[in-house]
């Protein structure tokens, strides 16, 4: 039988280790597509029509115009979706946008480029300041942020990028 000290350092260490934990869940409504307005900076997790959350977010240390090759700092526009979960992010959580697609890649081949990938919706680290576009082309949120939207989103799910 437990006395009363131990139950109270394990019921501490279950609280500290739920407190902890970066993976989060949610149990609302399923998000079926996210919209990101760039020049506004806001991203909105939809449930068809409905906004569920919506987030600020930083860019690529070019925000302007669509990503068209590696390296150049821009974030694709258009339609892609989310194809990927990244539990071990160096930005705490990511989940991948589908970036490049078949037209990207044909139109980086034809000016001699690669077109780049590994676009993100990531975690930021404390090391960057806020409101300053810093990533290569992903968008970055707070990681508190980052879990809400990792436990929401699915694979699968389609992601409206406009300027």
């Amino acid at each position: 039988m437990m006395n009363r000290r131990t139950f109270t350092s394990v019921a501490a260490l279950f609280a500290l280790t739920a407190c902890s934990s970066k993976f989060r869940v949610y149990t609302g409504p399923p998000v079926t597509s996210i919209v990101v307005q760039k020049g506004r900076r806001k991203m909105y997790l939809l449930n068809e029509r409905t906004a569920l959350k919506e987030y600020d977010f930083e860019l690529g240390f070019a925000p302007t115009g669509h990503k068209e090759i590696e390296g150049d700092g821009r974030t694709p526009e258009g339609a892609y979706f989310i194809d990927r979960k990244n539990p071990n992010s160096q930005f705490h959580l990511s989940i991948g946008i589908s970036y490049p697609n078949a037209q990207d890649r044909a139109k980086a081949a034809a000016m001699g480029h690669s077109p780049g990938g590994d676009i993100f919706i990531h975690g930021t680290p404390k090391r960057f300041r806020r409101d300053t576009d810093w990533t290569w082309g992903c968008l970055a949120v707070k990681d508190r942020e980052m879990e809400d939207i990792y436990a929401m989103v699915n694979v699968g799910t389609p992601i409206y990028l406009y300027p």
